[in-house]
């Protein structure tokens, strides 16, 4: 007896809907959009229904009947609903070549099928047989259904039917390409057609971004941004939720879809603006290219509080706006702020030995240097001396780190259209405790961005909450509490000097006046301690802060200043 089909087309290599290998019954995500689909009790009913009006219809299926429950316990049956049963579990579980073993036709089975769990990469699918088969002379007759979940469609279910033929006292699956889905013919298979109109996400100036930690990414096969701004603003650039792909038909030759059996909703996806200026984020890429560390570099604009760049190496993680670290003497700038509130002065005497002991834990400055007697307050903060800053720890209450980081907006929720870390300086609960948070160290914690903006706030006086997408923010943060004129520009004064005399000579002789501070931020336990190298600034003859991070990166002066000063550098060429 022939079959009812001409034998199918092996898979072409050429064919661009085909990938490398055949989908398994895994579950890793849930595309969102429900297709056609029925409730495994509707398609169980379903399977009666069909098999009557087979048999009522009489076309193609004479000399078949519908099976009675006494019939339905016949052996012969039994057996060709078990033997089908083996080629839908491999099927199930994406083995192709397997259920192909199972058919009149393995190489035409195995080929087809893989070309169908390939290209539709479903993260879950079930084939169950069902009720009511028929039987003929020589033949029995099963209906089945397959239920799938397929990324950028969602739910999609079918029902078909199966033919077997014992032969040599062994069933066997009659295959054809109709059998895997009743509208395909000979030469077609399932596929996925199209991404529908996402939307880009831009820079400030109307180009696309080209920040790929910003951006994050876009799975291909179910077209949903699974990371970064494309996750965070996926609806909007996509243009709604629903079926973001369409299935469909095609010819396995060309590639070319035939009919769509799931159409993609009609959208048109919004763009994403940011407020990233285009020059600065390369500057910034630029003066990461030749680092062989983990490494940021984020910027700001003072004014506004518009992030103007976020670079990372190595990208994937946004640690440049979301990670969080000692800030290490970077710090020193809100302590500093802390200590002028109090009534100090830059020129007051600042005594600066090699080591300071607090209840027997010794504190030490960078390489155990000592500034001579008769150092002021300026060259202490210009030199980033540890010991001075733990000495004069008493001058403070255990919340006036905390109260002072507020006026730099640390620990508050920032809004600023994606995610981030905002900073903690919680109250100190103890001497020791107090004596590390004064140099950035202890339980004191902040991003990158966080580090920018306080630098930024130095520039303007007070403080304006970061934004990246400005109309992804609903409510900026705002300070509950002022730094003062004074106090601001007396940092301001101090910052310069750390460029002119100090630890920020990396950056000294370079246009437009930049203000600084370095930072070296012990972590974790190894004995000596490893250090983050980190330093901030901004610029007195323009609108721009910033910080530069390297993790596990060494010194501030002399490992993260090169980088700023190669930033800086890239800006002005």
């Amino acid at each position: 007896m022939s079959h009812p089909y001409p034998e199918d087309p092996p898979q072409y290599p050429e064919d661009p809907l085909r990938t490398a290998s055949p989908a398994h019954d895994a579950s890793p995500s849930r595309p969102h959009g429900p297709a056609r689909s029925r409730g495994p009790n509707r398609s169980r009913r379903t399977f009666g229904i069909i098999g009557l009006v087979l048999l009522l219809a009489g076309g193609g299926y004479a000399g078949h009947r519908l099976l009675s429950d006494d019939d339905s316990a016949d052996p012969r049956v039994a057996a060709a609903e078990d033997r089908l049963r083996s080629f839908l579990g491999a099927w199930q579980k994406g083995q192709a070549e397997r259920a192909g073993t199972y058919t009149d036709s393995p190489e035409t089975a195995a080929s087809l099928l893989t070309s169908v769990m390939t290209n539709l990469a479903p993260s879950r699918t079930k084939v169950t047989a069902g009720e009511g088969a028929l039987r003929g002379e020589d033949e029995v007759q099963v209906p089945f259904a397959v239920a799938m979940r397929i990324p950028g469609v969602g739910e999609y279910t079918w029902d078909s039917r199966a033919r077997l033929r014992e032969r040599s006292g062994q069933w066997t699956v009659l295959f054809s390409t109709p059998m895997v889905h009743p509208e395909l013919r000979p030469g077609q298979t399932l596929a996925l057609s199209g991404k529908g109109g996402r939307a880009k996400i831009l820079d400030a100036d109307g180009g696309e971004l080209a920040a790929a930690s910003l951006t994050g990414t876009v799975d291909e096969k179910s077209g949903k941004g699974v990371s970064g701004l494309q996750a965070r603003y996926d609806a909007r650039l996509a243009g709604g939720k629903g079926p973001r792909k369409a299935l469909v038909i095609a010819d396995r030759r060309s590639g070319q879809a035939v009919r769509t059996l799931v159409g993609a909703k009609a959208r048109k996806g919004r763009a994403v603006r940011t407020t990233i200026d285009p020059k600065v984020q390369r500057a910034a890429a630029d003066a990461l290219s030749g680092v062989d560390k983990t490494a940021a570099i984020v910027a700001v604009d003072p004014r506004d509080g518009h992030i103007l760049a976020a670079a990372n190496k190595p990208g994937g993680m946004n640690r440049a706006l979301a990670g969080r670290y000692p800030p290490g003497s970077t710090f020193k700038v809100v302590t500093t702020a802390a200590l002028l509130g109090q009534g100090l002065r830059p020129g007051d005497p600042a005594p600066c030995p090699k080591f300071a002991h607090v209840n027997g834990q010794r504190f030490e400055n960078q390489d155990q240097f000592a500034l001579d007697e008769g150092s002021t307050f300026r060259a202490a903060f210009a030199q980033s001396c540890n010991t001075y800053f733990v000495g004069a720890r008493d001058k403070l209450s255990d919340s006036a780190l905390r109260d002072t980081a507020r006026a730099f907006g640390i620990g508050g929720h920032w809004d600023v259209g994606d995610t981030t870390y905002d900073g903690e300086v919680p109250v100190n609960t103890g001497d020791n405790d107090k004596a590390a948070a004064v140099i950035g160290q202890a339980r004191v914690q902040a991003s990158p961005l966080v580090m920018a903006s306080v630098a930024a706030t130095v520039k303007s006086g007070t403080f304006t909450q970061p934004v990246l997408v400005p109309d992804g923010v609903r409510e900026k943060y705002r300070a509950p509490r002022n730094l003062g004129p004074e106090v601001a520009a007396q940092l301001r004064s101090l910052m310069r000097s750390t460029v002119t005399s100090g630890s920020g000579h990396a950056l000294k002789g370079l246009p437009g006046t930049p203000h600084a501070k370095s930072g070296t931020a012990e972590f974790g336990t190894a004995k000596p301690p490893r250090t983050h190298a980190w330093m901030i600034g901004y610029q007195g003859e323009s609108d721009l802060a910033w910080a530069v991070l390297l993790e596990d990166g060494g010194s501030g002066g002399s490992d993260a200043g090169p980088v700023a000063a190669r930033f800086l550098q890239n800006l002005s060429s």
